[in-house]
């Protein structure tokens, strides 16, 4: 059973350097300055030294609260704010400030508005495209409550990938993301795909999942044609959220990516840090989907 406990020591394969390097303070300096919330801030990514690092960083609009309050993720929840209209503006200024050709944009999850924040999404890219016009943009959206709609309005934005995370096995749903449901989200891809968009997905182990039931999501998956994939190892970001059930191996992780590319995805980004804008730029190819 999963409950909530203290923090356990991780073994050495979770180890990280945190130290700012390379270009991580000025990265850290842009986002202060456009008045910007990034996921790699908010979900406490383990992964924030390195990519910053390397000049990315994974921007998540719609404010830093969210409507929903899964058991494991530790972006806060309760009252949301405003709508703010400058936002796509300054995440694609910042965009253009970092030179990147690869941009993951993402949200909190929105359940307040009628769209569930479908059209910041869509400025979002479109200001993105046209002061950037190269560079390349992965949404990673919330399930949008199941709005065929909604999800229209992003693709009609024309991103080049659209990335929703699958997170766990439908046996763990209750009590991982009571709040979401697992068919909902797998409608989603399958909706999007038929829709002409490249389509990824992601989800945590450790929380109590089998192999077997990894093993069975991935194929559902690839039953809707999701062509990318990630897997990482969930980490309990305070004592109040679910506990680690177990650290699992890297060699589980590689065994995982062997199945997963043996099923048909295009790549597959498996290992105990992989989170799912975790060199999103090396993961999408640039042909056509």
């Amino acid at each position: 059973m999963m409950s909530t406990t203290k923090l356990q020591r991780r073994p050495h394969w979770l180890k990280v350097d945190l130290s700012g390097k390379g270009h991580f303070y000025n990265v850290k300096e842009l986002i202060a300055q456009q008045h910007l919330n990034t996921v790699c801030q908010s979900a406490r990514c383990p992964n924030i030294g390195e990519c910053w690092a390397r000049r990315t960083a994974t921007f998540m609009i719609l404010g830093d609260t969210c409507t929903r309050n899964c058991r494991f993720c530790a972006i806060s929840h309760g009252v949301v704010e405003a709508v703010d209209d400058e936002e796509p503006l300054r995440v694609a200024h910042a965009v253009y400030e970092l030179h990147l050709e690869y941009a993951v944009i993402t949200s909190v999850t929105r359940d307040d508005l009628p769209d569930g924040g479908a059209a910041q999404f869509a400025e979002t890219i479109q200001a993105i495209k046209k002061v950037s016009p190269a560079c390349r943009v992965e949404v990673l959206i919330p399930d949008f409550a199941g709005s065929a709609s909604a999800l229209k309005i992003v693709l009609d934005a024309g991103p080049d990938v659209l990335n929703h995370n699958i997170e766990t096995v439908p046996d763990l749903y209750p009590r991982v993301r009571p709040q979401a449901r697992y068919e909902r989200s797998l409608e989603l891809l399958d909706r999007a795909r038929g829709q002409g968009a490249r389509t990824k997905s992601g989800l945590m182990v450790g929380l109590g999942e089998t192999f077997e039931q990894v093993v069975a999501t991935l194929q559902d998956l690839r039953k809707i044609d999701c062509q990318i994939l990630t897997i990482g190892q969930y980490l309990q970001p305070s004592r109040h959220h679910l506990a680690v059930e177990r650290f699992v191996p890297p060699q589980e992780f590689a065994e995982y990516k062997r199945i997963g590319l043996k099923m048909g995805f295009v790549h597959v980004e498996s290992a105990p840090l992989v989170r799912s804008s975790y060199h999103a730029d090396r993961q999408a190819p640039t042909t056509e989907p």
